[in-house]
């Protein structure tokens, strides 16, 4: 899916590939949504849900900016930066406690990302922008946590499908630009790779306990690396590869930390990635 939106925002704008992200992901929903019926969608918590559904648009924009703009194994491992985030948002909005081995991975994450971004080098502020996407997806998480106390999946899904594709079809209004042939294919294609995704997802994390799973999510580094490597000529140095070690342990110390604090089933923001993306 990362592949597709680089090559196809080479020729349209972030904002069109959101949207149409958001628009055939709601189309998928339509026969879950025709079962579950009206009366399983209404909310008392519509706050949490605008909270969670602005947060993830948000994540979205700048994810898909940063894969455009940015080295596409540099996007996706920024973005794998979002495990280490949750812990210090939860701590600060559900007063949740921040684990000893919490906070020593974010420490070597941040140095893991210091020697990506070098800052004072060869900073590219695209890579920043990345970042506040991991901290924008982190929040969309953490209200998941918050909702999955009281709304089921399909209603959680619901609400942010249907706020991500409004609120991503305002900025048509000055973005628009009408699609080639290819263009509409390689659009329609983001939207099942991202449900397959999301679907496989799914089933690992339902096979085994998020903290042996979560792990390896960071694949999609390796996965982003080869195909930037085959079709945009991209190549890592090693101290970015140092960076990314760095990165992938310290997400690996918040399962491990996670999975210390509470039993293996109770790691909500784990265990709900389809919900996320």
């Amino acid at each position: 899916m990362g592949a597709i939106i680089k090559l196809v925002a080479e020729g349209l704008p972030n904002e069109m590939i959101v949207f149409f992200r958001n628009l055939f992901g709601l189309l998928a929903l339509v026969p879950l949504l025709t079962r579950a019926g009206m009366p399983g969608l209404k909310t008392r918590v519509f706050h949490l849900h605008l909270v969670r559904a602005l947060a993830g648009v948000a994540a979205m924009y700048c994810f898909f900016y940063a894969i455009a703009h940015i080295k596409l194994a540099d996007a996706m491992l920024l973005k794998l930066t979002t495990p280490v985030l949750i812990p210090v948002v939860a701590f600060f909005w559900l007063q949740e406690r921040l684990s000893r081995l919490a906070r020593y991975a974010l420490l070597v994450a941040f140095a893991g990302v210091v020697l990506i971004i070098r800052p004072g080098l060869d900073l590219n502020w695209v890579m920043l922008i990345a970042l506040a996407g991991s901290a924008m997806a982190a929040l969309a998480k953490v209200a998941i946590r918050r909702l999955s106390s009281t709304e089921p999946a399909v209603r959680i899904v619901f609400y942010f499908a249907g706020i991500a594709a409004a609120v991503s079809a305002v900025p048509l209004l000055w973005g628009w630009q009408a699609p080639t042939l290819r263009q509409w294919g390689l659009l329609m294609a983001i939207g099942p790779l991202a449900t397959l995704a999301q679907l496989f997802m799914t089933r690992g994390y339902g096979s085994a306990p998020a903290s042996r799973v979560g792990i390896f999510t960071y694949s999609s580094v390796i996965f982003g690396a080869s195909l930037g490597w085959l079709f945009w000529d991209e190549w890592w140095d090693l101290v970015s590869i140092a960076g990314a070690v760095m990165v992938a342990s310290a997400g690996a110390m918040v399962l491990h930390s996670a999975r210390q604090d509470i039993p293996d089933e109770g790691i909500a923001w784990e265990q709900t990635p389809a919900h996320v993306k």
